[in-house]
């Protein structure tokens, strides 16, 4: 059924324009539509990124979107520490932290809020 649409991660955010100089300004994400006040689509390679204004604004403790880098994820982290973004480092079991990669078997991690404090990851093998 859902199986051959495109998913979109969905992100509640207290302010479009704070949000577009996140998700455009640090993270490089491309406006796709925004036909609705209070919405902004991005592009994310063949994905989307939808955030919206909402009074629930951060409080998904849990992560949000993640993206999947094939390769470069230490060199990705550090581009964007380069423009002051902040990762965070979780103590989980059987995971260990170089920098803040965190690496388990052959998968590494990093997370990361946006400035509503919305978990986003970065993937890779």
């Amino acid at each position: 059924m859902l199986g051959t649409t495109d998913a979109v991660a969905t992100i509640a955010v207290k302010s479009i324009e704070v949000a577009d100089k996140f998700y455009q300004g640090k993270l490089g994400l491309k406006p796709s539509r925004s036909e609705e006040r209070g919405v902004r689509e991005y592009r994310s390679g063949s994905a989307g990124v939808l955030v919206y204004e909402s009074q629930y604004a951060g409080t998904n403790r849990a992560t949000a979107a993640t993206w999947l880098v094939p390769d470069g994820l230490e060199a990705l982290v550090s581009a964007l520490k380069a423009k002051g973004i902040a990762f965070e480092h979780y103590d989980m079991p059987g995971v260990r932290r170089t920098g803040d990669v965190h690496l388990t078997g052959s998968s590494k991690a990093a997370w990361f809020k946006d400035p509503d404090g919305n978990i986003l990851a970065l993937v890779g093998q």
